[in-house]
């Protein structure tokens, strides 16, 4: 009986070990997905960058079918998939925008709050940067939405307040946008992310210049 016990005990708690080393794993996945879409979007250049990206929102969508429970694989393919349709550019981009839309609201109803709520920055970013009706599904006030849902969840984030600021500034909020891009370059740096916050950073600090040269 005490054998049975004891080989009872032993099974919970290599079950235990494993349920606690599986969240790691994903974990370190999502971070190499991350790191990958940081060299790509910001150092590779030219046609290799689609191709690129396109792989990177494989990698994404393998992960998310073996979770399905979890956001951030569905995030990351998300992110990866509009990426790769900012780069193609075209007709073809807006299908690829489109499959990023719906992968992201698949990923905000499972966990909206996932990566600091990157999901409403995904999809503030989509609905401002893709061409309205007929051609497209833009939306000024659906990308306002989800912008201002990503600054409550992430306040002091760099994304968040880049996108933001874009934002404002494309709808000639100059004063505002400034204000919000002063806040995305004294954004807190970002472990593992050095690549993506020179940038980031570099894009804001470009885009100050210009929201000050309208501002005169």
């Amino acid at each position: 009986m005490r054998n049975r016990l004891a080989i009872a005990a032993a099974a919970l708690s290599l079950m235990a070990g494993a349920a606690a080393a599986e969240p790691a794993a994903l974990d370190a996945r999502i971070d190499a997905i991350a790191r990958s879409w940081d060299h790509v979007n910001y150092e590779v250049k030219g046609p290799a960058k689609v191709s690129q990206l396109a792989a990177i929102a494989a990698q994404a969508d393998a992960l998310a079918k073996q979770y399905p429970g979890r956001a951030e694989p569905l995030i990351w393919e998300g992110i990866a998939l509009s990426t790769e349709a900012g780069a193609k550019g075209g007709m073809g981009a807006l299908g690829l925008a489109k499959d990023a839309r719906a992968t992201l609201e698949r990923a905000e109803k499972i966990n909206p709050n996932a990566l600091n709520g990157s999901v409403y920055t995904s999809l503030g970013s989509l609905y401002y940067q893709v061409p309205g009706f007929p051609v497209g599904f833009g939306d000024k006030d659906k990308a306002r939405a989800y912008l201002t849902k990503a600054l409550a969840a992430n306040p002091k984030g760099v994304d968040p307040n880049y996108f933001y600021a874009d934002f404002l500034f494309k709808d000639g909020k100059y004063a505002e946008a400034e204000r919000v891009l002063q806040t995305a370059l004294a954004a807190p740096a970002r472990p593992g992310r050095e690549i993506a916050d020179r940038g980031r950073h570099a894009e804001a600090a470009a885009l100050l210049a210009q929201v000050r040269a309208k501002r005169g």
